[in-house]
């Protein structure tokens, strides 16, 4: 059984959204897939559907310097912070050497390796919130703009709403014409990145699934 909305309640929400929905890619709203049911609040709570946020990782949470030590991006660890708080599933769509392993789970260790390598930041990386949700080539063809990785990235959320967060327009409009919901991070006089009460708002939408409907959540 699917969520419904009275028109009142609809307009209501898309009244709210309007303004952030401006920055993103118009395509990917259109696109959103219906999702499955969650089993966290934060992922829209006992009527709402589900939402999945990923993120490009250099340049848009992490930076590296000119010395090579990699801190978070400004405003980045507010952010993670947020969407945990919200618990909204989060994720990594990034390219890597398709050499630094096998699987996902090999190349995210060495990618794990690597930034802790040279992480000069007070507070570590969020590793724990991104659990096996990072997606990363098997092989160089599947490198970043090839739609490989969003693909198996959406279709590891189950059927939950997708949003992708990057600092280069060419990514986000990849991300938007797969049907993510994708903001290009860093621009001035906008926010830094998604807000999160945007992020999860986008499971109430018409479309997005009820926790009443059977089913699983994000793969976790």
């Amino acid at each position: 059984m699917k969520t419904t909305f009275a028109p009142s309640t609809t307009r209501r929400m898309l009244l709210v959204l309007g303004s952030v929905a401006a920055m993103t890619v118009p395509a990917a709203t259109a696109g959103a897939a219906t999702g499955q049911a969650p089993h966290t609040p934060g992922q829209g709570g006992p009527r709402g559907g589900c939402v999945v946020a990923y993120f490009d990782l250099g340049e848009t949470l992490v930076h590296t310097a000119d010395d090579n030590s990699v801190r978070y991006m400004p405003g980045a660890a507010a952010h993670l912070r947020a969407l945990r708080a919200r618990h909204i599933p989060v994720g990594l769509i990034t390219n890597v050497p398709s050499s630094w392993g096998a699987t996902d789970a090999e190349r995210a260790a060495k990618l794990k390796e690597t930034v802790n390598h040279d992480w000069k930041g007070s507070t570590p990386f969020a590793w724990a919130d991104f659990g096996d949700r990072i997606f990363t080539p098997r092989t160089e063809a599947e490198r970043k703009p090839a739609p490989a990785l969003w693909e198996r990235a959406k279709k590891a959320a189950d059927g939950c709403r997708v949003v992708y967060e990057a600092e280069t327009d060419d990514e986000v409009e990849a991300g938007g014409s797969l049907g993510y919901v994708a903001y290009r991070t860093g621009q001035e006089g906008r926010p830094a990145y998604l807000p999160a009460a945007f992020i999860a708002a986008l499971a109430h939408l018409p479309g997005a699934a009820s926790a009443e409907a059977a089913g699983s959540g994000p793969r976790r």
